[in-house]
């Protein structure tokens, strides 16, 4: 049985794949704003999975993560 390590594990989680719905969630935009995001270049940096408007959208949880770290105000 293999052991996964906690750096591992980090890592793995960092890299993960969230929907729009998620992204959502995590950063308490609505929808509409990071469609609105994504269509004006700005704000987290996503990927398209296949062409055309109807194309899935992911972000990383890592690009999430960043951006709300940048997004504090000290």
């Amino acid at each position: 049985m293999s052991r996964t390590s906690t750096a591992d594990c980090r890592t793995e989680r960092q890299d993960e794949w969230l929907t729009p719905r998620e992204a959502s969630a995590l950063t308490k935009l609505s929808l509409q704003t990071l469609a609105n995001h994504r269509y004006l270049k700005i704000g987290i940096p996503y990927t398209k999975l296949s062409s055309g408007r109807a194309g899935r959208v992911r972000y990383r949880r890592s690009d999430v993560e960043r951006y709300l770290n940048s997004q504090a105000v000290a």
